[in-house]
């Protein structure tokens, strides 16, 4: 099987630096270079697509810009490219989720795919007004997908849930196709319901053995149910022509930082009540000292992003040739969909795009040229399936 790969909108912000810290500390302040303004997320969008990616991610929360209004201003800037809009089912009803998303498939020609953000760090939750504890999230997110999928059917769905209840929930007409769901979550209140939901679970960047072990218990899960689930990772990517000078430029990121800032989005990630976050700031913890080498936790894994900024906190670091090999270590464990960013975002798309898309293509891991990809998106489509 050939592996898809996604870019990533930098919805924050995007520059030089590691500009997502206030992911993790908000008083921080701005330090993005480029504002997210439209006609900047265009040219990362039309990129990617250039480029040969099958998608965009854009994340969501209070420190970006909101995904389904800014990835909606951007479907008439691309042709081909997809969507990837993450949303709290939290803070949304289903049946207005259900009812956005059949929209977005008519007025975009199906390019939406959904990524599932159930949330944990609890302090960001109650900015949009959600006091539900952990557990108590996923419990949701589980009745909310029951409902979003139900809504789809085509017929008047009835739902009556412990958080969630919904009576003769429809739309005008059920998206064409059902976006895909992508999910992701390490607790053991998140894989049941990956287990029982989604189209695509999505890990954050562990080294392989985490990564396989973690894909070996979510299949189990599914297979009880009857499901087949395809694999996600979430990393970003510092490739160049050669090895030195791609680390030369994780080095640069790493100098950017200062050990305050390092401290201060470390107490607060600590903080975090996510499996997933614990696990990221467990690969590096807080080392700004160890050096940039000192922070490669797997031959080409760095942890260095991971000590500001929040969610993926990993990067593929080496020559074209390395970072190809690295992702093809972890597809040898079932990842078939990489979800991919660096600094800056449309500069790394490039480097990414036009060093090491080829040489995957080259190893068979990628459908064609990339022309020839962008030539066939009813073919990519089915292959993404």
């Amino acid at each position: 099987m050939t592996i898809t790969p996604h870019w990533f909108l930098p919805t924050s912000g995007d520059g030089r630096t590691i500009v997502e810290r206030f992911h993790a500390n908000r008083s921080l302040g701005p330090v993005a270079q480029r504002d997210a303004g439209i006609d900047y997320l265009a040219q990362v969008a039309r990129a990617a697509e250039q480029l040969g990616f099958e998608g965009v991610l854009t994340p969501t929360g209070t420190w970006c810009e909101d995904a389904w209004l800014t990835t909606a201003a951007l479907i008439g800037e691309t042709k081909r490219l997809k969507y990837l809009v993450a949303f709290r089912p939290g803070v949304i009803s289903p049946t207005l989720a259900a009812q956005m998303a059949a929209t977005y498939q008519r007025i975009s020609g199906g390019r939406l795919l959904l990524n599932i953000v159930t949330g944990g760090d609890s302090i960001e939750q109650k900015r949009f007004g959600d006091w539900h504890d952990h557990d108590q999230r996923y419990a949701r997110t589980d009745e909310f997908l029951t409902i979003a999928r139900g809504v789809w059917s085509g017929t008047p769905f009835d739902f009556t849930g412990e958080h969630l209840s919904v009576e003769g929930a429809t739309v005008l007409a059920p998206p064409d196709p059902v976006p895909p769901l992508y999910f992701g979550g390490s607790s053991p209140a998140a894989l049941p319901v990956a287990a029982k939901h989604a189209d695509v679970y999505l890990t954050w960047g562990e080294p392989p053995e985490q990564v396989a072990a973690k894909i070996g218990r979510v299949r189990e899960l599914a297979e009880a149910r009857g499901r087949t689930i395809r694999f996600g990772i979430r990393l970003h990517t510092i490739s160049r022509d050669t090895s030195a000078e791609a680390w030369a430029e994780a080095g640069k990121l790493l100098d950017a930082l200062s050990p305050e800032q390092v401290a201060k989005a470390q107490a607060q990630l600590a903080a975090s009540e996510s499996e997933g976050q614990r696990r990221m700031v467990a690969l590096h913890g807080g080392g700004l000292d160890r050096g940039v080498r000192g922070l490669e936790i797997h031959p080409g894994l760095w942890a260095g992003i991971g000590l500001v900024r929040g969610g993926a906190g990993t990067a593929m670091v080496g020559s074209h040739s390395e970072v190809a090999d690295l992702v093809e270590e972890y597809h040898a464990l079932g990842v078939d969909e990489f979800v991919l960013s660096g600094y800056p975002h449309l500069e790394e798309a490039y480097w990414f795009g036009e060093g090491v898309l080829p040489e995957l293509a080259h190893r068979g891991l990628l459908r064609g040229t990339r022309d020839q990809r962008a030539q066939l998106p009813e073919e990519r489509h089915v292959a993404a399936q």
